[in-house]
């Protein structure tokens, strides 16, 4: 039991637990989907060498406790031929997060599942100064609270009004949580207060015709749930551009690469040096 290296198993999904040499070992979760062949190895892990159970975690990711340090190696290999892989942890971009989406959720604006995945493939690992969290929703009904993260990713949606096909039936004034859609049936006549505006969707799902949409990306910056608890912050316009949501992320992990101390939070860091050199930084990107 000499010369273990207990950073590196950790960095690599096994976490001590209490029980001398046994560990909890973290999966890999994208979004928090495995398929039902990897759930049958999972369960085989599960009872083969551990007790029998597993661990669901807050971030969507699943955890088998007890498995011992003279049995990792087998564990690893019997996970891999069922298509499991083990997870990470540290100081690194941890488990990505997400809803459902548009493929499966009726209120679902974006592909929360086909992003978050292209997220793991170019972000996913990455080490940082500290762990760095991505989360996704598909609306602004926001179940996985996408402010919570250190970047956050919300499925949005910039409404546009055609008169030509507008009945004028009040239906998307009376939806709209904001009270920022103004219908005046006599004038023939609907405005829109874009200060109020927190792009939704529900005037577009909830009209017959007249209201049509580009689907985008809002963005919250500096997260933070733990000892600490700050509220993401919305410092950019709606993005349209996948692409341009990329370059996004990737200012961001390099700011947060270069400025951060060692075991600094992205929010602490932000709060430190202040708010306004990174903003314009991100402006410049867009």
């Amino acid at each position: 039991m000499e010369n273990i290296n207990y950073k590196e198993l950790k960095k690599g999904g096994f976490l001590s637990q209490k029980q001398p040499n046994y560990f909890s070992m973290r999966l890999k979760s994208v979004g928090g989907y495995f398929t039902s062949e990897q759930l049958d190895t999972i369960q085989k892990v599960a009872e083969k060498f551990g007790k029998g159970y597993i661990h669901l975690t807050s971030r969507q990711g699943i955890e088998i406790p007890f498995i011992h340090l003279d049995n990792i190696s087998e564990v690893k290999e019997m996970l891999k031929i069922g298509g499991v892989e083990v997870g990470f942890c540290g100081p690194r971009v941890r488990t990505i997060t997400a809803c459902q989406g548009n493929q499966i959720c009726p209120s679902g604006l974006i592909d929360t599942k086909r992003i978050a995945d292209e997220f793991y493939k170019r972000f996913g690992g990455r080490e940082l100064p500290h762990k760095f969290k991505f989360g996704f929703t598909g609306c602004h009904n926001n179940c996985l609270k996408t402010e919570e993260n250190d970047l956050g990713i919300k499925g949005a949606v910039k409404p546009i009004w055609n008169s030509e096909k507008c009945i004028y039936c009040g239906r998307c004034q009376a939806i709209c949580p904001q009270k920022a859609i103004t219908v005046d049936k006599n004038e023939k006549k609907v405005t829109v207060d874009r200060e109020k505006c927190v792009y939704c969707g529900k005037c577009i799902k909830n009209c017959t015709a007249a209201w049509q949409g580009e689907s985008g990306f809002i963005i919250s910056f500096g997260g933070l749930y733990g000892n600490r608890i700050a509220i993401g912050k919305n410092i950019l316009p709606i993005v349209f551009d996948e692409n341009k949501l990329y370059e996004i992320v990737e200012v961001t992990l390099k700011y947060f690469e270069e400025n951060a101390r060692k075991g600094e939070r992205f929010r602490n860091m932000l709060d430190r040096i202040g708010w306004d050199k990174f903003t314009e930084t991100l402006k410049s990107t867009i």
